[in-house]
């Protein structure tokens, strides 16, 4: 994983969808460096992994679209409001949404950030997304931007449920 953490095993149980197979590659590669590597190897490994090709593809896409969006992060805590749309609504439950709202309001995500997340959770291939699929992408966009450490140790931590430390 980023920022020199250790390498997630097991996490989920796989069933071979779009979300699987961007953990799956969140967990074996640097999101940073995948535009440099070949799409063709890359989507080669995935599917010698055993992951269908149909879904290989619409990951990678997915992938891309996420490194094409990459913007400068804005600064953290610039009190917007969100209203979301009836689509967005329907596919984001109130704890998702609620989850966001944290998120931006603990100063992890920019605003900008949780646009990027909210379009990302969207284009899973999934109509039923839970606070799994937010905290992930939420990984998977602060990974691929750059600066980002702290933002992305303090939701890497939310994620694996990482106690804070007691001062000694």
């Amino acid at each position: 994983m980023l920022f020199g953490a250790e390498p997630v095993r097991n996490v989920r149980v796989m069933n071979n969808s779009v979300f699987d197979i961007l953990i799956y590659v969140f967990d074996r590669y640097l999101l940073e460096d995948l535009p440099a590597a070949e799409r063709s190897e890359l989507a080669r490994d995935l599917e010698s992994a055993g992951f269908g090709e149909a879904n290989v593809e619409r990951a990678l896409d997915w992938l891309a679209d996420l490194a094409e969006q990459r913007e400068p992060p804005t600064p953290r805590g610039d009190s917007s409001f969100r209203v979301y749309a009836p689509e967005e609504l329907t596919r984001l439950d109130a704890q998702c949404r609620g989850l966001l709202t944290s998120l931006e309001y603990a100063g992890i995500l920019s605003a900008a950030q949780r646009e990027l997340v909210i379009d990302r959770l969207l284009a899973l291939d999934t109509d039923e997304l839970d606070l799994d699929h937010v905290k992930w992408v939420v990984l998977m966009v602060l990974s691929s931007q750059p600066g980002q450490e702290i933002a992305y140790s303090r939701m890497e931590d939310l994620v694996f449920d990482v106690s804070p430390r007691e001062p000694h």
